[in-house]
């Protein structure tokens, strides 16, 4: 079955977990560029749509995601797999219609639920022993355009 979203955790999945905080509060994450020209030019071409699901509430976040042309955004969300269940219902896609990224524990009932799951490299080991494609890059490093890749090339194998 064809993939048609891909769902993607921020800490850990596409920075590389880090999180600078200033007085004032956040003050920077790092986003991996091939990550972001994955996401932006890539997954339109092929009709999939990029969703960020992420327990924190960032106006970095927000700004990279407009950046990025994601307009599925949801920020602070405590039960990830709640809000999958109910954008999956309201878009009419079906489970293994779906790609989940994801690093850490947070993750797990969507990584386990999705048709298909990834993982970046320095997960922890829980996620790396249930998610379907491990990826050679880390977290904010690359790991989201090489599932990209993977996707697509999915994709288009069940199309022969």
């Amino acid at each position: 079955m064809k993939i048609k979203l891909l769902v993607m955790d921020v800490d850990g999945t596409l920075t590389d977990g880090r999180i600078y905080i200033g007085a004032d509060g956040e003050v920077m994450k790092a986003f991996d560029v091939k990550d972001g020209y994955a996401i932006s030019n890539f997954l339109p071409e092929f009709g999939i749509v990029p969703v960020i699901i992420t327990g924190r509430k960032s106006k970095i976040v927000e700004q990279r995601a407009q950046e990025l042309k994601i307009t599925q955004l949801y920020q602070g969300i405590e039960d990830k797999l709640a809000k999958l269940k109910e954008l999956a219902s309201s878009m009419g896609i079906s489970r293994e219609e779906i790609a989940y990224i994801g690093d850490d524990l947070n993750d797990m009932e969507c990584i386990q639920w999705c048709g298909l799951s990834a993982a970046p490299a320095d997960s922890i080991t829980e996620i790396l022993q249930q998610a379907d494609f491990i990826c050679h890059n880390n977290g904010g490093r690359g790991a989201v355009r090489e599932f990209v890749h993977m996707i697509i090339t999915k994709n288009e194998a069940s199309h022969e």
